[in-house]
This record gives structure tokens, C-alpha cells and sequence, in this order.
């Protein structure tokens, strides 16, 4: 007798709710993560959102007001989807991805913090952010359980929830 419905064969996270739903919780948890620590530094939250635009348009982000803060949740939202989908297309070779989410969920989210920082952001035209371990420590925790996390655990229920029917 081959697989049935009900087997862990056919347990399979769906797209749409791992990059959608997962991205979505992830990239609004990240903007407030980011709006609060910077409000607690007695900052302009809006320079954070900016920071994430000056990533295309350079400095001239920071005097771009409401505006280029728009642009920088949007990024934060298109980087958000586009890293629930690489957690997605991982999930379908490694199923270990959403059958223990809150182990790789975390794991996930502090490399996807590594490569923006070190590998992606020097690649744009954002200005070089001086070391901070708070920052560090705020970027890796954040990045663990704001992002890896709510997508892992996205894609965890949407496989469990939606096995496909044959």
C-alpha cells in the first residue's frame, strides 16, 4: 500500500501561506522591533525606515521624510516575503525546516541577520553603520525570533493544516 492522504509524505507547506502570512507577520514584527529600539535610544524611528531605503537612494533617504520611511517598510516587507520564500523552497528538500520550527525557525532568522549585514547591505549604497554589540545582540535575537521564527511556525501549521488531498 503506497502513501495515503495523512502520511508525512504528503505533509507539504503551501506558498501562499508560508510566504504571505509568514512574511507579512515577519516584516510588521521587524518594523516595530526596529521603531521601538530606536525610541529607546531617544532616536527618530522614522531614520530607521529611512536607513532601509538608503539601501537604493543613498543618504538622500534621511531627507526624504514620510516618504522614504514608506519605502523602507515596503523593502522591509519585499525582503520579509522574499525571505519566507527561501524558507519555503528550503522546506520542500529539508522537511526538518517546518517539522521542528522552533529549532530551525531561530536558526534561520539569526543567518538571514548575517547575510543582510555582512553580505548584502555592503553591497548597497547605505551608509556603514559604526559596531555596537547592542546592535548586534538586538539584530541576532530580533532576527531569530521576529523573522526566522514567525515563518518557520508559518510554515509548520500551513503544512499540518493543508495536506494535500489525492
Amino acid at each position: 500500500m503506497g502513501p495515503t492522504p495523512t502520511s508525512p509524505e504528503f505533509e507539504r507547506p503551501r506558498a501562499i501561506d508560508t510566504i504571505l502570512l509568514g512574511g507579512s507577520l515577519a516584516g510588521a514584527l521587524l518594523v516595530v522591533d526596529e521603531i521601538v529600539v530606536f525610541t529607546a535610544q531617544a532616536r527618530d524611528p522614522i531614520e530607521t525606515l529611512q536607513y532601509v531605503a538608503s539601501g537604493l537612494i543613498g543618504n538622500e533617504a534621511f531627507s526624504g521624510g514620510y516618504g522614504t520611511a514608506a519605502l523602507g517598510v515596503a523593502f522591509h516587507f519585499l525582503i520579509a516575503f522574499m525571505t519566507a520564500a527561501a524558507y519555503y523552497e528550503a522546506s520542500r528538500v529539508l522537511p526538518a525546516l517546518y517539522r521542528q520550527p522552533l529549532l530551525w525557525g531561530p536558526v534561520f532568522g539569526a543567518g538571514v541577520y548575517f547575510v543582510m549585514n555582512y553580505a548584502v547591505v555592503p553591497l548597497t549604497a547605505a551608509p556603514r553603520v559604526p559596531f555596537s554589540w547592542g546592535l548586534l545582540i538586538n539584530g541576532v535575537v530580533g532576527h531569530a525570533l521576529l523573522v526566522g521564527l514567525p515563518i518557520a511556525l508559518m510554515t509548520s501549521r500551513s503544512a499540518h493544516s493543508h495536506r494535500r488531498r489525492f
